[in-house]
């Protein structure tokens, strides 16, 4: 299997093979060879289906039956590939070459790689491409960068301040503490303090310590499991203590969310019932929903377990077992690759629940969480020593 974007004769080319065939998808119009126009490449399948965008002129392949996943366990290469007789005959027109030119700006998967010294693994025969201290990224929020004779300087947009354009003019004179961030509010021309975990007060200046952990709607509570290299992710389960008085949230959600195809088990409401989705692979199950006349948004405690033995799902809640159900018969996947890590409450501020989460919640949780209990561990998770924002004590 291969992906492959490359320049053929002034124009480029997307190709890629899923284990059946090679796809070729080419670009209705040359690129400027000049030396100074920058390009913007936008390449990529879904399934099999491609699509290659260069300038905002789309090409696209539709999708047939066949292979539908990318079985690659090589290194990502930029540029040039560390052995030219490496690159596979089919994936490009004519004989492999580096590329000559500068790229910049390089997103695989939503995420940003650093093409930086320190960053790659490794490469051969880089230089820096802009030759002054002004790279693109420099300025940060539409700041534009000049080059002075000590270096660099951004003049900024109106809202924004600070030597790179990085802080908000609504939070330049803010008297967070050092244990806030402050959350510009543009609308009110005012800036509101966001407490880190053990804080509190307006200005974030108040200890607290707590074991019931509430949440208020911005909050969110970032475990990372010590044990996680010792686990059998076959076998795993999450069980806690939660109140509210909402129907929609995220209660708990194991995994990194950091791209889509990131395995999770997630617990949240929906309609003021619970709602279960795990993904365990490339697909996530459908969601398992307890349908009952009982609403867990009666501001009473309940208790929840999940439990996941391979693709088989049991959940109880107050001791019963409301759900069982087997996601994939086929046992495709059956592990838990939850990376370590869980969430509680929502994700890192700035990250909506319901943009991280595809829509499967739509609100970060207001509430209550005590009791969390990961696989068959006799103490629970201290929530104090995670890291997190806006949590209060909720004894």
């Amino acid at each position: 299997d291969f992906l492959c974007i490359s320049l053929v004769n002034g124009f480029t080319q997307l190709r890629y093979n899923l284990g059946d065939r090679t796809v070729i998808l080419q670009t209705l119009q040359k690129v400027h060879t000049n030396g100074k126009t920058w390009h913007l490449l936008n390449a990529g399948r879904v399934g099999n289906e491609g699509y290659l965008d260069l300038d905002g002129i789309n090409v696209t392949r539709k999708a047939s039956p066949g292979m539908n996943a990318l079985d690659t366990h090589s290194d990502f290469f930029v540029g040039g590939v560390s052995s030219l007789n490496l690159v596979n005959p089919m994936a490009i027109e004519n004989e492999p070459t580096g590329f000559t030119g500068c790229i910049r700006e390089m997103v695989i998967n939503n995420r940003e790689l650093n093409l930086t010294v320190t960053d790659p693994k490794g490469g051969a025969n880089i230089g820096d491409c802009d030759g002054t201290d002004c790279g693109y990224t420099v300025c940060k929020n539409n700041g534009t960068c000049q080059v002075g004779k000590s270096g660099f300087s951004c003049s900024c947009p109106k809202d924004w301040t600070g030597t790179k354009c990085e802080q908000s003019i609504h939070c330049s004179q803010n008297m967070c503490g050092s244990h806030a961030l402050c959350i510009p509010q543009p609308s009110s021309f005012s800036y509101t303090c966001a407490c880190a975990l053990g804080w509190t007060g307006k200005y974030c200046d108040n200890k607290i310590k707590f074991y019931i952990a509430k949440f208020v709607g911005n909050s969110y509570i970032k475990y990372t499991d010590p044990f996680y290299g010792k686990r059998d992710l076959h076998y795993s389960r999450l069980s806690l203590n939660f109140t509210t008085n909402q129907t929609e949230g995220l209660i708990a959600w194991m995994g990194k969310s950091e791209d889509e195809d990131n395995d999770f088990l997630a617990i949240g409401l929906a309609n003021g019932t619970l709602k279960v989705v795990i993904n365990l692979g490339e697909r996530i199950s459908v969601p398992l929903m307890h349908s009952k006349y009982f609403t867990c948004s009666d501001g009473r405690w309940h208790f929840t377990t999940v439990v996941q033995n391979q693709t088989c799902i049991k959940v109880y809640l107050d001791e019963e077992l409301i759900l069982f159900e087997d996601i994939d018969p086929q046992r495709k996947y059956t592990a838990l690759n939850y990376g370590g890590i869980c969430y509680f409450g929502g994700f890192e501020i700035g990250r909506k629940v319901n943009t991280v989460t595809t829509g499967l919640f739509q609100k970060e949780f207001f509430g209550k969480i005590k009791d969390v209990v990961l696989f068959q561990d006799s103490k629970k998770i201290q929530l104090m020593r995670a890291e997190g924002y806006n949590i209060h004590d909720g004894n």
